[in-house]
């Protein structure tokens, strides 16, 4: 059995804290590695080790960091397919969807690319009598990525691509459930021209997360996982005087007009919906048809969709839908949540309870499910799934509809399918979402622009990537200057003679 690392000084690094997790193939359900689980000291030791590298790099100029990116670029490109299938591997998302998720996070490296630009400061020439004002904007230092399972290669790179490109040294602390992905990336960083020591990859749990939130040279962390996790990193990192940005749960809600295109509509729920076997911050997992003939149609169309939707292996290449879910305990969750469904009194039009895969029924799998005629006080509807359950919740009106969105604990991301543009205009204006999709179902921003929920989907004043990252990974220094020009007399300036 392969027994992971960690990542220290630009070396792999066996464990000593003698702790470890699984590592599973969720096709087979069988362990396939081991991956460490640091102690407090290994990660203070890492984070002493990061700082010292900082200092040399944070004063290395924009644009060589930026060429590290740029090389960096070409090095994921390379290794698409390598990545992928060691991604797929562990976390269980077809070859496809695992590229996607390395693809998307290439795509920000490739906006870090813009460092010189955007680490420009400003400039005031005259601010007053012989005055000049600028600002510059400098790195923080050491900080910190905490990273899930759902994306292992786009979310560390989503964090670290910003960090690095600013001047910081990061401690990235990924998911222990698929963490192979994470190492690869700090050796093709390396590979890229990243001094060693910048980025450090440390393996743990609990114990680790603590030691960052609680570390005096952390200066900042960004997180991605469960809105409960979410709060208590961002309530006890920001206690400790960090920086903190926090990405938690979702509850995506997609509105189906009346004069929506029907199989427009059906084809973007299956999709975003059951892709990646619904382990997405930004699936849609709530279909709200306003009318019931809308509902009806929707449902009709609905139904042959999922029940054609193939689930198998990654090994099985484009002939499958969706794989497994990351672990059994996910797979546990997500059916005693349909369960709850069914109980609660919402219809089952599809059911994936008894889906069995031959030759892989140890492997984590959920079919996919379909409920009709759920309202907002089942748990079906409350809480985030996380697995292929797509819910219908009927409204009467589109009031109704913008209500059941506007609502809900969550605002990560919605979507309203219709042709008339003054309905959708009024959505996007109204309704108190992060990322809203206009005939487009995952609406995901593109790098350039800035990813980040409302509500108790993100904690803190910054989103991910785009120009905030950079704001997030900087502190701004404002500088006044004056440069006297008194006259001279035998060798000496007369400060009077300026007078």
């Amino acid at each position: 059995m392969q027994e992971l690392t960690h990542w220290i000084d630009g070396k792999h690094v066996k464990g000593t804290s003698g702790r470890f997790a699984d590592v599973f193939n969720p096709a087979t359900g069988e362990v396939q590695a081991r991956v460490p689980l640091a102690t407090k000291a290994e990660l203070d030791a890492a984070v002493d080790s990061a700082a010292a590298a900082q200092v040399k790099w944070g004063a290395t100029n924009p644009q060589r960091r930026a060429r590290v990116m740029m090389k960096f670029v070409d090095l994921l490109n390379r290794d698409m397919n390598k990545l992928a299938e060691a991604l797929s591997r562990e976390h269980g998302k077809t070859i496809p969807d695992a590229k996607g998720d390395i693809q998307r996070g290439l795509e920000v490296i490739e906006f870090c690319i813009g460092a010189p630009h955007l680490l420009k400061g400003e400039f005031t020439d005259s601010a007053g009598p012989g005055i000049d004002m600028y600002s510059m904007r400098q790195p923080l230092g050491v900080v910190a990525g905490i990273t899930p399972f759902n994306f292992p290669a786009m979310i560390p790179l989503w964090k670290m691509g910003p960090a690095l490109a600013c001047g910081n040294a990061m401690i990235l602390k990924p998911s222990e459930r698929d963490p192979s992905v994470p190492l690869m990336l700090a050796e093709l960083l390396q590979e890229a021209g990243l001094p060693d020591g910048v980025l450090q990859v440390i393996n743990g749990d609990k114990e680790s997360v603590d030691a960052i939130l609680d570390s005096e040279v952390i200066q900042a962390i960004g997180f991605v996982g469960s809105t409960p996790v979410a709060q208590y990193i961002y309530g006890r990192g920001c206690a400790n005087g960090k920086r903190v940005q926090c990405f938690g749960g979702a509850k995506n809600h997609m509105i189906i007009m009346p004069d929506a295109d029907m199989d427009q509509a059906a084809d973007a729920l299956v999709g975003a919906g059951y892709g990646a076997a619904g382990e997405r911050c930004m699936a849609v997992s709530v279909a709200v048809p306003v009318g019931d003939q809308t509902a009806d149609k929707l449902i009709e169309k609905l139904v042959p969709r999922i029940e054609k939707l193939k689930v198998g292996p990654y090994t099985a290449g484009n002939d499958v839908d969706y794989g497994p879910v990351v672990t059994a305990q996910a797979k546990e969750r997500i059916l005693s949540l349909v369960e709850s469904g069914v109980q609660q009194g919402a219809t089952l039009v599809v059911d994936g309870r008894n889906f069995n895969l031959q030759g892989y029924e140890e492997g984590f799998f959920v079919g996919p499910h379909l409920f009709d005629h759920v309202t907002t006080d089942m748990d079906i509807y409350r809480q985030e799934i996380f697995g292929p359950v797509l819910s219908t919740v009927r409204a009467k009106s589109y009031e109704e509809a913008l209500g059941y969105a506007m609502d809900h604990e969550y605002g990560n991301g919605t979507a309203i399918f219709t042709r008339d543009g003054d309905t959708a205009r009024d959505f996007a204006n109204r309704v108190n979402v992060g990322m809203i999709g206009i005939n487009v179902p995952i609406p995901v921003p593109l790098a350039y622009h800035t990813f980040g929920g409302w509500k108790k989907s993100a904690f803190g004043d910054l989103n991910q990537h785009g120009p905030d990252a950079f704001r997030f990974y900087t502190r701004t220094k404002t500088i006044t200057s004056r440069w006297p020009s008194g006259i001279k007399e035998g060798g000496e300036f007369n400060f009077k003679a300026m007078e």
